[in-house]
């Protein structure tokens, strides 16, 4: 599970320190893709592959499921932390999520997001309002 808020640097090569406590699970690979709201999700190549599988069971003659399907797919790329536990993000991905030096990465549960420092306090400003009327829509009582 990944839980938590870091604020590593991005270098000019487009790397960044992947936090310590998560560096142990994703030593092996890991999987970067866009994700909704302009930053990046970092999977484990097995959680990649269970949502992989998801998206790939909608039909692909209704547009909403190709769009998605595409955005995910050709977005996607995988990669080894270095020895130093840098992770590379390709230009592609830097550029959708329109990352600069400063960057947070945060802990979603199943996955790690990477949002340019500006837009995450925005967003996270803007999600605070709503959060607390979250848990009674989202999980009603009974």
């Amino acid at each position: 599970m990944f839980l938590g808020t870091f604020t590593p640097k991005l270098d000019d090569k487009g790397r960044f320190f992947l936090p310590a406590k998560f560096r142990e699970q994703l030593n092996e690979g890991l999987v970067i893709t866009r994700a909704q709201d302009r930053c990046l999700a970092i999977w484990e190549p097995e959680r990649f592959a269970e949502e992989v599988q998801k998206a790939a069971t909608g039909p692909s003659t209704v547009q909403r499921v190709r769009a998605y399907q595409r955005m995910v797919s050709s977005g996607a790329s995988d990669d080894t932390p270095d020895g130093q536990g840098r992770v590379t993000i390709p230009q592609s991905l830097r550029e959708y999520a329109g990352l600069t030096k400063e960057i947070v990465v945060i802990g979603a549960y199943n996955r790690l997001e990477v949002w340019d420092a500006a837009t995450w306090a925005e967003y996270s400003a803007a999600a605070e309002e709503e959060f607390a009327s979250l848990d009674e829509e989202l999980f009603p009582a009974g």
